[in-house]
């Protein structure tokens, strides 16, 4: 039901009923203008595009909070959602009603963000945000969705470089005594730094040459399950590692967590930080001295924790490793992660790409005229 009035002031009244019956109405200078409107509402009805103006009053934290609570996902995917919404996307539009977010804002939002983040984990706030602006749309509480033509930073597209021998024996070196094992345990395993906060001394069978990952420190602190369903996993190590965890826990015995703070609580994300910084300052102060001394000049790769993980994978495949064992061992939710990292460190492809092709195509010698003569030609040109 829609009609339109004048009132006594001269302007005129348009109102209609939506679909659950409640009344909306609008004042215009014109007719024209109040007839205009309703024709619009009336074809958004039709169409089943309607959206109650007083929908969209919600804030983005409520509406956020209760399609967060409606979600089946797994573990990982809950933790993901948790972390993007608790860490960023609240604290920056949680007070902002839904219908007066722009697509601006979100633009503004993520160029802060990409200053702040890795272009992975800012893709990941990103996919969030639009699941939740989505839902609103199918929800009828906006008309449409605010994410779109946003610039998000490039992923890098750089292949992994691993750590040589040396650069994990160096920093080994510098760490801290009651950490040092972490590094031979990091490169000699592969684990997440997470999945080796998350250790517990009965975690690591020693006879058997295992670490058994059953859960992981998050960043907040707390104790989670790995990160994919892969993740939960025995990893073989050998007599470097078990040698190394024996030595570590002689010097600091523990009956729970494999590696503690000088003050006895379990190893956390921001002392581990602190740690590997400085030990990597030092180690690049103690280079420089050397460098400047013998007249030469030296910078350091930027190593951070998780190239001692592609040290491990790099390690696997130089020794006849398949895809999928480096897949099992480093937790690998799909081989195809496992490639798109590491595929280019499997020796011999492109032999292998030249001698397939050639049995392949051995029968167009002839055909093209490459007869016994041509071919010999050839390879003396090749000589």
């Amino acid at each position: 039901m829609a009609n339109i009035q004048k009132r006594p002031n001269g302007k005129w009244r348009a109102r209609y009923r939506d679909l659950d019956g409640k009344e909306h109405a609008r004042r215009f200078e014109r007719k024209l203008d109040a007839q205009r409107w309703l024709d619009e509402v009336t074809a958004s009805i039709v169409t089943g595009q309607y959206v109650d103006p007083r929908a969209g009053r919600i804030t983005f934290e409520k509406y956020a909070k209760k399609w967060e609570e409606s979600l089946i996902a797994s573990e990982a995917g809950e933790r993901i959602t948790d972390n993007a919404l608790r860490l960023h996307l609240v604290p920056a539009l949680g007070s902002r009603a839904m219908a007066a977010i722009r697509r601006n804002d979100i633009q503004v939002l993520f160029k802060n963000l990409s200053e702040l983040l890795g272009p992975g984990s800012v893709r990941n706030v990103y996919d969030v945000l639009v699941r939740v602006m989505t839902a609103a749309v199918e929800d009828k509480v906006i008309a449409s969705s605010p994410c779109r033509r946003i610039t998000l930073p490039p992923t890098s597209d750089e292949e992994v470089t691993p750590p040589t021998v040396a650069q994990v024996e160096a920093m080994a070196r510098v760490m801290p005594p009651y950490i040092r094992a972490a590094i031979v345990t990091l490169a000699g395993s592969g684990l997440r730094i997470g999945e080796l906060l998350g250790l517990k001394v009965s975690d690591v069978d020693f006879k058997a040459g295992t670490i058994r990952v059953e859960r992981q420190r998050l960043q907040s602190g707390k104790i989670g399950p790995p990160k994919t369903a892969k993740s939960r996993r025995a990893v073989p190590v050998g007599e470097v590692v078990t040698d190394a965890l024996l030595a570590h826990l002689a010097a600091r015995p523990s009956k729970e967590w494999l590696f503690t703070m000088e003050e006895g609580k379990p190893l956390n994300y921001r002392r581990w930080k602190t740690e590997w910084s400085c030990a990597r300052k030092a180690l690049q102060a103690a280079e420089n001295g050397a460098a400047e001394r013998e007249g030469r000049a030296v910078e350091l790769p930027h190593m951070v924790t998780h190239d001692l993980r592609h040290f491990y994978a790099s390690a696997l495949i130089a020794g006849g490793a398949s895809v999928k064992q480096v897949q099992l061992v480093l937790g690998h939710a799909s081989a195809v992660i496992t490639l798109r990292i590491y595929a280019h460190l499997w020796p011999g492809e492109e032999d292998r790409t030249r001698a397939v092709m050639d049995a392949v195509l051995g029968g167009l010698r002839t055909g093209c005229g490459l007869g016994d003569t041509a071919t010999k030609e050839i390879a003396g040109q090749r000589a």
